[in-house]
């Protein structure tokens, strides 16, 4: 699988983190095939998240930094139920424009997951248990999407995650439209199929 491994920062939350914490609908104006406009999703990403952090140790630090349009934390790990209220598309496309490789969270909103992978956006990976509390913001961590686990890189405790399945390869592609061209369901020429928002087709 390419890029079976993905290494970086991670951002910690809890249980039930929606979509408006994931990007607030008052940041929903702006064009997402404007460059200029599209990085402001990026720049507002996480900022709704509540600064407790879902019941985190107080001190909670900026998912993206003042006057930046990405986030150093490139692996949000969560809780429960992650993604869950509106069907926004714009939650998994400010978290990509962020920086944001892969969330890890015990379960999703159906809603999130699909457009994470239909949009090839992130990557929704499923922990085996509920392990946001073995983790801190800022922790350096390493996904191995071979071996299907999330190691604490200064511990080097591990944590069971599920398999992606064919998702993998829809989110690799780029989103689902790109995967369909890849594999000869829609050809290069066919403009007919609907965009999906942001998604790169």
């Amino acid at each position: 699988m390419p890029g079976s491994k993905i290494i970086g920062k991670v951002y910690v939350v809890g249980d039930n983190v929606d979509t408006d914490q994931i990007i607030p609908a008052k940041h929903l104006v702006y064009d997402t095939h404007s460059p200029e406009e599209r990085k402001l999703f990026g720049k507002y990403a996480m900022s709704g998240v509540p600064e407790d952090r879902s019941g985190l140790p107080e001190g909670s630090v900026k998912f993206v930094d003042e006057g930046k349009y990405e986030s150093v934390f490139n692996i949000i790990v969560g809780g429960k139920n992650f993604g869950c209220g509106s069907s926004r598309e714009h939650a998994p496309l400010a978290l990509q424009v962020a920086g944001v490789a892969a969330v890890v969270a015990q379960t999703y909103a159906r809603i999130f997951y699909r457009n994470s992978v239909d949009g090839g956006f992130v990557m929704p990976l499923e922990s085996v248990d509920n392990i946001f509390k073995s983790f801190a913001t800022g922790d350096q961590v390493e996904i191995d999407l071979d071996a299907n686990k999330i190691t604490d890189i200064r511990t080097g405790k591990s944590f069971g995650l599920r398999s992606l399945g064919d998702a993998a390869d829809i989110i690799h592609a780029g989103g689902l439209f790109a995967y369909a061209r890849k594999i000869g369901m829609i050809k290069e020429s066919d403009k007919t199929a609907t965009k999906k928002v942001g998604a790169n087709v």
